[in-house]
């Protein structure tokens, strides 16, 4: 494994017309490492992510693993480890969980894909299986899509992303339409994926997930970076305590503990 960073964003602007949408941001994901991007609506968060994924054209450098991506499209980045979710859930609702996650994890040679013409294809892999696993998912391998919860959805999701063995996984708003203790869960498993090996850059609204999971902590207003840092000195700084100012400054109080 290469010892350069995961991650390394440097300059990152992004502008629609004479809106600027991400101003000369700086950010890297360390090895072993939750970092968590933060801001108020409109801040830049997603097209921070849309950027580094390959989505939206932007100027500046990304590096992952010391290679640089830029002028790579989508499918070239996510070849070479660099998996997001989105804010919507897409999941093949005609597969089973299992099968979701292996069509994610699943790298036919020529031949193999010769011989699946001809017999039964692979419904599962090694790696869909350790995801599951690593996601609380096993007992529902064989369940379908749509008789899951929205909590459980999440996570397969999630899953489907890891099964790819990424280098870095992106996640968009993974708690959105969640219940406190379904977050607080969520939470839980998010940590355990960093803890077991992969870093991970983490959007979310719910600044007491990502305050109390994230290692490092990225602010965002208005395009620019305000704040970084730990998640204790964050929720410190004025600048951060001004910018979420209303109902959801409350929620930079601790609320999600490690497990």
């Amino acid at each position: 494994m290469s010892d350069a960073l995961p991650v390394d964003a440097r300059g990152l602007i992004k502008t629609y017309g004479e809106i600027v949408a991400v101003d000369g941001v700086d950010l890297t994901v360390a090895e072993g490492q939750l970092v968590g991007l933060i801001g108020p609506n409109g801040a830049g968060k997603t097209t921070f992510i849309d950027a580094i994924s390959g989505f939206v054209p932007y100027r500046g450098e990304v590096d992952l693993d010391g290679r640089g991506l830029d002028g790579q499209g989508a499918h070239a980045r996510a070849r070479h480890g660099l998996a997001r979710t989105w804010q919507s859930i897409e999941l093949f609702d005609d597969l089973t969980v299992r099968e979701n996650l292996a069509v994610a994890s699943y790298r036919p040679s020529a031949w193999a894909t010769v011989k699946e013409s001809l017999s039964r294809p692979v419904t599962s892999t090694e790696r869909a299986d350790a995801a599951l696993e690593l996601l609380g998912l096993g007992q529902m391998a064989e369940e379908m899509p749509e008789d899951l919860s929205q909590a459980q959805r999440k996570l397969v999701g999630i899953a489907r992303a890891l099964a790819a063995e990424p280098r870095l996984l992106c996640l968009d708003e993974p708690a959105a339409g969640l219940d406190t203790l379904e977050g607080q869960e969520l939470g839980r498993r998010l940590r355990s994926v960093v803890d077991a090996g992969t870093p991970m850059l983490l959007v979310d609204h719910d600044m007491g997930l990502v305050l109390g999971i994230s290692d490092y902590v990225v602010v965002l207003e208005f395009g620019q970076v305000i704040a970084q840092g730990t998640p204790e000195v964050v929720r410190r700084d004025p600048r951060v305590v001004e910018a979420y100012l209303g109902s959801a400054a409350a929620e930079l109080e601790p609320a999600v503990g490690r497990p």
